[in-house]
């Protein structure tokens, strides 16, 4: 297998754990009621609308005219959105600091993140800075798994699909990369990570 030029991370459930029922299992300590909240009315399809580019303040307005009883619950969302995460996943920022260590590969990030967001993840996460370049939805109006937004950060770069290596936690996105010709994995854990990097010649310790 060629070696790849560069390769691509995303970032949430890759390289940093998020998960809303982090901070929402304080908020709503009733589990079916927490369910009914983060299935019914903030979801993850209207996290994406804010990741493609549409405001926190727009989203947040439009599930407060929806659901006023839950207002205290929707304005947590984002008032307290540090509090989903629950630290890097260190296995893998560990393989990311040797593949930086090694010759040959580009780094690049490609991520579904609220452009309002994201520059308080680079205070958070050093490593985030790692990266030779990144591709930010929010900033781009664009998102994954659109494979306009793979295609616009081999196009801002100067890749090839066929150059590159992707790493990512959602089949969707495995999927449409794939869809365009990249080599891809799907991330579950760091030793799942090393171990398919191994059958690719990457070889990283941990």
């Amino acid at each position: 297998m060629t070696q790849p030029k560069a390769i691509i991370f995303d970032l949430g459930n890759v390289l940093v754990d998020w998960n809303p029922d982090y901070l929402f299992r304080k908020i709503i300590t009733d589990e079916e009621r927490r369910k009914f909240f983060l299935t019914n009315i903030c979801n993850l399809h209207w996290n994406e609308l804010q990741d493609g580019g549409r405001t926190i303040a727009e989203g947040t307005a439009e599930l407060l005219a929806q659901y006023p009883e839950w207002e205290e619950q929707i304005r947590a969302y984002y008032d307290r959105w540090t509090e989903m995460f629950n630290g890097p996943i260190e296995g893998t920022v560990e393989i990311f600091r040797q593949l930086k260590a090694q010759d040959g590969y580009k780094f690049y990030a490609l991520t579904n993140w609220s452009a309002e967001l994201f520059p308080i993840a680079l205070e958070l996460f050093p490593f985030f800075h790692w990266f030779d370049g990144r591709v930010v939805s929010g900033e781009e109006g664009m998102r994954k798994p659109d494979p306009a937004f793979f295609q616009l950060l081999l196009d801002r770069f100067g890749l090839q699909a066929n150059e590159v290596l992707f790493i990512d936690d959602n089949l969707r996105n495995v999927t449409a990369a794939e869809g365009i010709g990249m080599d891809s994995i799907r991330f579950e854990n760091p030793q799942q990570l090393q171990a398919a990097l191994a059958q690719r010649g990457i070889v990283v310790n941990l």
